[in-house]
């Protein structure tokens, strides 16, 4: 019995959260296709016939992971620090709070809808990159493996960002003075073996790079770094920021205000 209503409170959660991708898709769903249509344009028809081959493969073909895996971040991040800073504004949180549901179930069900949005604007994307370029796939299972490990760090990320949020702006401040650097400076438009030694230090610093390198080897087959360490790496970060929620949620950080 315990089991069923734990399955229906997550259920819950997670159908309200996928009911709101759908109910706005024209603000959840559009923008990211429209604004990676002309990053394609852009970078891939117009920069991508000058700068010619990258890592073996066209211009316009080597940003096409990059590009998907930009949009799972920002989107998987975006969904769920603003869901739950709403919940957090309008008080429902404050319902799940009190209700027996357990901490985990509640960062679960949010998180999932993160996953959820996450996915759907990655495969979005991706059939859009078809329209200007023919993206190969060499490794299936990597190209899966990084898709939903990038997902589901980044919609645990925004739901940290939803606990300390204290207004509407905060949701969007992290986003755009520590999310977008983070996520051009991630190898999306250039190879790291492009760069100085000084510069493949500091972007190995970055936790992004190793979600496009590791979703790029399963387009072509090919890493930066081993593919052992990508995902050990953003294993461990996901853990421990699953466990700071947890820890927060507990506290009661950020809820009471």
């Amino acid at each position: 019995m315990q089991v069923h209503k734990l399955r229906n409170s997550y259920a819950t959660i997670v159908r309200k959260e996928t009911q709101r991708i759908f109910r706005i898709w024209p603000q959840t769903l559009m923008p990211p296709l429209i604004t990676q249509s002309l990053y394609f344009l852009i970078f891939g028809a117009f920069i991508g016939s000058r700068v010619g081959i990258v890592g073996g493969v066209p211009y316009t073909v080597f940003i096409v992971p990059g590009l998907v895996m930009m949009s799972v971040v920002q989107n998987s991040f975006g969904h769920v620090g603003s869901s739950f800073f709403s919940a957090k504004f309008q008080r429902s949180i404050e319902e799940l709070m009190v209700s027996p549901t357990p901490n985990w179930v509640v960062l679960s069900g949010f998180v999932t809808g993160g996953v959820v949005r996450g996915v759907i604007t990655g495969v979005l994307v991706f059939i859009v990159s078809m329209v200007f370029a023919r993206p190969m796939v060499a490794h299936l299972w990597a190209i899966v493996l990084f898709l939903l490990l990038a997902s589901l760090l980044f919609s645990l990320a925004g739901f940290l960002n939803g606990i300390f949020a204290k207004k509407f702006d905060d949701v969007t401040i992290f986003s755009v003075f520590v999310l977008v650097p983070l996520t051009y400076l991630g190898g999306v438009f250039y190879s790291i073996q492009q760069l100085p030694p000084f510069w493949q230090a500091v972007s190995k610093a970055n936790p992004i790079f190793y979600m496009v390198d590791g979703f790029r080897y399963g387009f072509f087959g090919v890493a930066s770094i081993p593919l052992w360490e990508s995902i050990t790496l953003l294993s461990i970060i996901t853990v421990a920021l699953a466990g700071l929620n947890l820890f927060l949620l507990k506290k009661g950080t950020g809820m009471r205000q």
